[in-house]
């Protein structure tokens, strides 16, 4: 069966210079785009569970712009004013110069890594090790935190946000040829909308090592992987399919 529509489980690129909508004009296919999860924060009731109090810490470490988002959305639901004095430590500088978006950077203390792992922001860390750290996370999150009680690093964790599965509609159509995921997340609520749903034609394609295991484990055919030598990235891998593709239907 030839591959006519696919759906890729992100939000759809901002940018018209995606290499998504060249793959589906060189090739006459239909990509649709739509998240098979989201990322949803908790209410101020919810964090207020965990009996953290915010202002008792001197400075943050955030590792997604999510965390950013929702550890100042919570801020303004729960009325925290954050003192000037707040130290900021961010996993990129990418993730720091979002913080524009809250504070005026240029009058704060903001120190990044270069890798997005929390190991390459540790000598920034012990350098201020006499602060109190406060580290926003998902309720599923995969931040190894093992390095910080090893240094002795003072801090705590606080779940802002959580990922849950974007339910398809009744009305919403599903009649996609292949199925392109990045998560385990994604294969979960896959089958939490379509606890009938058999494969059959329908090509699967992931994206890391722990999506492809997650795939096999639901008893999936994996039919394109990414990242391996020949296809460093999601949409060379496609590339690859329907170069192939294309091939065959010549024949």
């Amino acid at each position: 069966m030839k591959v006519k529509k696919v759906l890729v489980s992100q939000p759809k690129p901002t940018s018209e210079k995606s290499p998504y909508y060249d793959i589906a004009e060189k090739y006459g296919v239909n990509i649709e785009f739509r998240p098979f999860i989201k990322v949803e924060g908790l209410t101020s009731k919810e964090f207020r569970q965990q009996k953290i109090s915010i202002p008792e810490f001197t400075a943050i470490i955030f590792t997604a712009r999510t965390a950013i988002d929702h550890f100042f959305r919570l801020c303004e639901e729960l009325r925290v004013s954050i003192p000037d004095t707040m130290k900021y430590f961010c996993v990129t500088e990418s993730v720091a110069l979002y913080l524009q978006k809250y504070i005026v950077y240029r009058k704060r203390k903001i120190f990044f890594g270069n890798s997005g792992k929390l190991d390459d922001l540790l000598p920034s860390l012990i350098k201020h090790s006499g602060e109190k750290f406060l580290l926003p996370v998902s309720d599923v999150h995969k931040e190894q935190t093992s390095l910080l009680e090893k240094n002795n690093i003072n801090y705590t964790k606080a779940v802002m946000y959580r990922t849950v599965s974007n339910d398809f509609g009744p009305d919403e159509k599903f009649d996609y040829d292949m199925l392109v995921f990045f998560s385990p997340s994604g294969i979960n609520s896959l089958l939490k909308n379509f606890p009938e749903f058999e494969q059959n034609d329908i090509k699967i394609g992931c994206f890391g090592p722990t999506t492809a295991k997650a795939v096999r484990e639901a008893g999936l055919r994996l039919d394109i992987e990414a990242p391996r030598p020949e296809a460093p990235s999601m949409t060379a891998a496609l590339e690859l399919f329907f170069k192939e593709q294309n091939k065959v239907s010549k024949k």
